[in-house]
């Protein structure tokens, strides 16, 4: 049973609008997925079906055997323990340091404290940032910050990370620094990522298995795949 699963999904949103039209793809353990499309593609909402920010109004997705399409509200939360988020935005609490805003996501767990310092500061060495421990977001670049939100999302050892225009706001040199950590977690943990990215060079170079949604429909699926001349 692959990890990642989408039957036959359909998403129409409430003004009307099909953003999804009979997807269907598979996913297995330890892939590197770009998800790539023009604007208003569909790309963004197949992203949110997966941790269900969004439902779908037909069809099935399963993560991790679970049909997150039929979930009760109540028990999202679960799912969401299970996974990695990354935002373009970064999403880090202003008023946490580096330390603070990634032990934040284990305060939910009742661990001991010993244990979260542990998760901590292992997130935090992975992601090339234990000499920032102390710095609040407002002292840290664009690409530190966005670090710190990845440790925090792989700080529960989750089984999917999954990223959702994570270099958007970054320049090119950075963007590809923040690839290599994001692989690395890939290839090192052996964590799924599944990545919605507009970037042409970072999935050129990557040259992992590419997603095109065009029309909300899945266009092209290829392994070691890349943008083409034409667009997508």
């Amino acid at each position: 049973m692959q990890l990642i699963e989408l039957k036959n999904v359909h998403k129409r949103y409430s003004n009307g609008v099909m953003a999804l039209c009979d997807v269907s793809l598979g996913i297995s353990k330890g892939e590197f997925v770009f998800v790539i499309g023009a604007s208003g593609s569909g790309k963004s909402t197949l992203i949110k079906l997966l941790y269900r920010q969004e439902k779908p109004t037909k069809g099935d997705v399963y993560v991790g055997g679970v049909n997150v399409a039929r979930l009760r509200n109540r028990k999202v939360y679960k799912l969401r323990r299970k996974l990695g988020i990354v935002f373009q935005d970064y999403k880090l609490l202003p008023k946490m340091n580096v330390y603070e805003n990634v032990a934040f996501a284990l305060d939910v767990y009742g661990l001991k404290s010993s244990e979260i310092r542990k998760r901590t500061l292992k997130a935090i060495e992975q992601v090339g940032l234990k000499d920032k421990l102390r710095s609040y977001p407002d002292q840290l670049s664009g690409g530190e910050q966005q670090r710190v939100s990845i440790a925090r999302a792989i700080v529960n050892n989750p089984k999917v990370l999954i990223c959702d225009e994570p270099t958007g706001n970054l320049d090119p040199d950075t963007s590809m620094e923040i690839m290599k950590v994001i692989e690395s977690i890939n290839e090192d943990m052996g964590t799924t990522v599944i990545m919605a990215t507009h970037d042409k060079d970072i999935v050129n170079k990557l040259k992992k298995r590419v997603i095109v949604v065009d029309k909300g429909m899945i266009a092209r699926d290829s392994m070691k795949g890349k943008y083409k001349n034409e667009g997508v």
